[in-house]
């Protein structure tokens, strides 16, 4: 029960990961606000976890666009009102975005996307902000994924987005640290969810033929468990990673599971962090 006590906010938990992060959090004890887009989906959910809870947890569902401000604002007001304290935020909600070359795309979807990816994610981190700051403690958790550290032809405004999250978690990290707060991007892997099926539905034509070949795989394997990612949102809503922060952990990759026990190691360097390589990185010398 590593969240017993504490109260989350989790966006996008209707389906896929964020139902997944969602099912963990309240097993692992804590009580949470769950939003999405579709009032069937989240409540659904609710329903279902409401009927696995103990004694003094609570699980509410609300509809909600994070792309709105007002929406965020009633979903944090609503959270608060019932919780009074919000120690974990989880911005899952997100999108693709059109798919195909950026100059032949509906340029409303491509905008559409950057304000679900990063405008209503940042706007929540806002939101919660003055609340973690009175408590003197607070966990931040992004979601990004590989758009963030590799190009995205045909896909650049989710590739623009995630990228985007992961310099805002980094300088979000340092802001907060005064204040107990740790905010920390999460990369899940290559998941088998509706956005690979969205991939495949647009074709090699539109993702490119390499990708779609490389989605195609992940769908006949089955991609990363949705459990490998969530594991770690646990692990970073818990005391046990305390002082780790400004950080992009790949939930498969990484070895995350004992990264407090090197915290003090890990702070003194850039490892897990997005940074621009020089020739010297690279072993050239082009400064001669």
């Amino acid at each position: 029960m590593r969240l017993s006590g504490r109260f989350a906010i989790i966006t996008g938990a209707s389906q896929g990961l964020g139902e997944e992060i969602a099912t963990q959090f309240v097993a692992e004890g804590a009580s949470v606000l769950l939003c999405a887009r579709s009032e069937p989906a989240v409540r659904a959910v609710e329903q279902r976890l409401s009927a696995t809870v103990l004694e003094g947890q609570k699980v509410l569902a609300r509809v909600a666009d994070v792309s709105r401000q007002a929406d965020v604002d009633q979903v944090v007001s609503e959270a608060l009102g019932a919780f009074k304290r919000i120690d974990i935020l989880v911005n899952n909600a997100g999108i693709y975005g059109p798919i195909g070359p950026t100059h032949e795309i509906d340029w409303a979807a491509w905008i559409d996307a950057i304000n679900i990816n990063l405008i209503g994610l940042a706007y929540a981190c806002r939101a919660v902000t003055p609340i973690m700051i009175a408590q003197k403690s607070g966990k931040i958790i992004n979601l990004s994924g590989g758009g963030a550290t590799n190009p995205l032809p045909r896909m650049t405004s989710y590739a623009v987005s995630k990228a985007a999250v992961v310099r805002l978690t980094e300088s979000l990290a340092v802001d907060l640290k005064p204040y107990g707060i740790d905010v920390n991007a999460i990369a899940p892997g290559a998941l088998d969810t509706r956005l690979l099926d969205e991939v495949l539905a647009a074709g090699a034509g539109a993702v490119g033929a390499d990708f779609y070949e490389r989605m195609v795989k992940i769908k006949q394997q089955g991609g990363t468990p949705l459990s490998v990612g969530a594991n770690l949102a646990v692990y970073l809503a818990s005391p046990e990673s305390n002082g780790i922060t400004g950080r992009l952990i790949s939930a498969a990759w990484d070895k995350w599971s004992t990264l407090h026990l090197r915290a003090k190691e890990l702070n003194a360097t850039d490892i897990y962090t997005l940074r621009r390589i020089v020739p010297a990185d690279r072993g050239r010398n082009w400064d001669e």
